[in-house]
């Protein structure tokens, strides 16, 4: 590889990224010493509950060369996936129907953007031959907001997610491990200044203070990661966001510049963009593995989707609708279930 131009193969790679449906290419070097730092003060408070995960595979995750051998470079993508006419407010606002995390509504995006990043392995391959390389979407121990920072695609906001001044935050993350010599991007700076709103509209006061984020209060974490009872004290607070919360991004200034995505896989399937608690509680197990098929919503299982929904009727406007849907399941064979079930009903006086 003595006679690539490296320079120029850079230039090419973020070209190429954007051919494939990625809005912006950044690289970046491997080394994590201040997210490594943060993660494990993290872990030590315990704020990441019960994904144990997070602390598994000792200091691979904020060692990608540990990870992928022979690493020196990541290239980082980003892949914006806000729908057309997302509706946000209007459904939180209403509290019979479903709010479901706005990147949930489509095709599951590992699928989708790690397809993509082959297709960009593939094409620089044609150019440089063989090299090493490993394509990664939010599927192994990588710290990819991190990484993203440094490549210059955002910087990590007081919210912990990637911010981009021109694109918001309403964006997937991607990276191709690899050992191609490459000459690095710039960090991006911070731009939240002194703003807070996103720690103010927190609905469950999750957030610690700027940067740190306390998962076992986050509803994203209660409603997706969180496999046992939701707290009691945390169930008034989860309004009708049954799947995810996305408060945090919703106030965000910076999201004015987002823009709707032109990714067809990420269109709401199933109308779950707007669609009412009670027709969801009411589907079967079939019927919630038919229409979840190849969607992020599909990884939490029937049981814990049951058990958010309950919780969401429970804080729903009460209506004879909601108190049949409710008692139809108040002696479900889930023990989880029948718990939530049973405190929805108290909610409406049952």
């Amino acid at each position: 590889m003595s006679d690539i131009n490296f320079s120029k193969l850079a230039y090419d790679i973020k070209i190429w990224g954007r051919e494939l449906g990625f809005q912006q290419i950044g690289i970046s070097d491997i080394d994590l010493r201040d997210a490594e730092s943060h993660l494990q003060s993290w872990l030590q408070n315990n704020f990441h509950g019960e994904m144990d995960y997070m602390q598994r595979y000792g200091s691979m995750r904020s060692h990608p060369e540990e990870l992928v051998p022979g690493t020196m470079r990541i290239i980082s993508a980003r892949m914006d996936y806000l729908p057309a006419d997302p509706q946000s407010i209007e459904v939180l606002k209403n509290s019979s129907l479903a709010f479901i995390s706005r990147y949930a509504l489509g095709r599951d995006y590992h699928k989708v953007i790690r397809q993509r990043l082959q297709k960009l392995a593939d094409k620089i391959q044609e150019q440089t031959g063989e090299f090493g390389y490993r394509a990664l979407v939010d599927s192994a121990p990588v710290l990819e907001r991190a990484i993203a920072e440094k490549a210059g695609l955002g910087w990590i906001g007081k919210n912990t997610m990637l911010i981009n001044k021109s694109a918001g935050s309403w964006f997937f993350l991607g990276e191709l491990f690899t050992d191609l010599p490459l000459p690095i991007d710039d960090k991006a700076n911070d731009h939240c200044g002194t703003c807070s709103a996103c720690l103010d509209v927190c609905p469950t006061n999750a957030f610690v203070g700027p940067n740190t984020l306390d998962a076992r209060k986050c509803i994203s974490y209660l409603t997706i990661e969180l496999r046992t009872a939701i707290p009691e004290e945390l169930r008034p607070l989860m309004g009708n966001r049954v799947f995810g919360c996305d408060d945090c991004q919703l106030c965000c200034p910076w999201n004015k510049f987002s823009s709707p995505t032109a990714e067809h896989d990420f269109s709401p399937r199933h109308e779950l963009d707007r669609k009412d608690l009670v027709t969801l509680f009411n589907w079967t197990e079939e019927e919630f593995l038919e229409k979840t098929a190849g969607s992020p919503i599909r990884r939490i299982g029937y049981e814990c989707w049951l058990r958010n929904l309950a919780v969401g009727l429970g804080n729903a406007k009460s209506s004879p609708d909601i108190i049949k849907a409710l008692q139809h399941r108040s002696n479900h064979s889930s023990a989880l279930v029948k718990e939530h079930v049973h405190w929805a009903l108290t909610q409406h006086g049952q």
